[in-house]
């Protein structure tokens, strides 16, 4: 059969499916981030502490991307996608009951759990079904569902958490969640080129090990964990230093501030087909540096510059990941969905990592402790997607 190409209305369902489902899925996960001061605030606990019901979510889908993405080998990835999808819109409505901290924290671990069925496998499903030279306007398609996800899921959460609470804001979120779920069924195509493959424990951990010796992935997986790092201490924190005096900004004003997220969804598009037209390896460099400019002017007191340099980092931040993650796809030789499932873990690992300890830093130095931090991760991305560019142009 067929690979699905651009143009035809097959690539049009499947490019609006995985939107739905990228948007259900990175609403439900990003929908705590604006709510981190009040859930400080109620619970009183520290900041870097509140960050703990973001990167609690996080920590688990990590690690549970790597056994989804397996499980997707063998059951079909239609079926992980859907399990996911639908599993963890009721779980995001209930984690709106928590009436504790540790209750919200046991919810959003169990949410980390079951997001990973959609994010180990898309990237997969994409890989195998989209013709080569769509497949990177089709990644970027689907990862400008999650920005828009992530951006609507902050944004609805704040305005909810202003007019009612963050308990209300949360079952809100689920519930949008769940009629993305609905499109995301009506619309996903079948699985014409996958291949199921019988669980075997030792020969799925063994295949997992040996993506580790494919040339340039490990290299990528740095990479994911670098910038998940980055991005997601920015916007754990930027909520905290708004909120607080010289700016003293409401909480539905600073979800609004997600707003440039939709910078993310034109640059993950236009940046993944300049990678096509022009290569990885020099659109990947390009990509991040664009991101350790943006967050060095959000060091600038003035709010609406503050805002453009938020902008720029995010616009940088999704060319980055776009590419990247296309970039593992084709560079895999074998199980793509374990592959897909091995930067996404390293992807969110960064953002647990990075999320939590970058509180640290926001405590001892403020904003400017936080975008040094940043900086460093930012600078050290930058060298290695250089490095990975030399490798393939050697390899070529």
């Amino acid at each position: 059969m067929d690979y699905i190409k651009r143009g035809t209305p097959a690539f049009r369902n499947a490019n609006l499916a995985l939107f739905a489902g990228g948007f259900s899925t990175f609403a439900i996960l990003w929908g705590t981030q604006p709510l981190l001061p009040d859930i400080a605030s109620e619970f009183d606990v520290s900041p870097a502490t509140s960050s703990l019901s973001q990167s609690s979510t996080t920590i688990a889908l990590a690690i549970s991307l790597l056994i989804a993405g397996s499980l997707s080998d063998v059951y079909g990835r239609k079926s992980v996608m859907t399990f996911s999808l639908l599993v963890s819109s009721i779980l995001a409505v209930s984690t709106g009951f928590a009436s504790s901290f540790p209750m919200l924290i046991i919810g959003r671990i169990l949410l980390g759990i079951t997001l990973a069925g959609l994010p180990a496998v898309a990237m997969a499903y994409l890989g195998e079904e989209i013709e080569a030279k769509s497949l990177g306007m089709a990644m970027g398609l689907y990862i400008s569902g999650n920005s828009i996800g992530g951006m609507s899921g902050r944004i609805i959460s704040g305005v909810l958490t202003d007019h009612f609470n963050w308990h209300i804001a949360l079952m809100g979120v689920g519930m949008i969640s769940m009629l993305s779920t609905v499109i995301f069924l009506v619309l996903i195509p079948p699985s014409a080129h996958f291949k199921p493959q019988a669980f075997q424990l030792k020969s799925l951990t063994g295949s997992l090990f040996s993506q580790f010796k494919v040339p340039g992935l490990t290299l990528l997986f740095t990479i994911g964990f670098l910038l998940m790092g980055g991005f997601v201490s920015l916007y754990n924190y930027i909520g905290f230093e708004l909120i607080a005096p010289p700016y003293s900004l409401s909480q539905t004003v600073v979800g609004f501030i997600f707003i440039v997220y939709i910078v993310g969804t034109f640059s993950s598009t236009w940046m993944g087909m300049l990678a096509d037209q022009y290569g990885k390896k020099r659109i990947l460099p390009l990509s991040l540096i664009i991101m350790l400019s943006g967050v060095l002017i959000t060091l600038h007191p003035n709010l609406w510059v503050k805002i453009i340099g938020i902008a720029i980092f995010t616009y940088g931040f999704f060319a980055g990941h776009s590419i990247a993650s296309s970039w593992v796809g084709r560079l895999a030789v074998h199980d793509k969905a374990q592959a897909s499932a091995l930067y996404l873990s390293a992807y969110y690992a960064g953002s647990s990592v990075g999320g939590t300890v970058s509180g640290s830093f926001y405590h001892q130095f403020e904003w400017s402790g936080v975008v040094w931090m940043i900086v460093t991760l930012s600078v050290i991305s930058i060298g290695i997607s250089m490095r990975l560019g030399r490798r393939s142009m050697a390899q070529s």
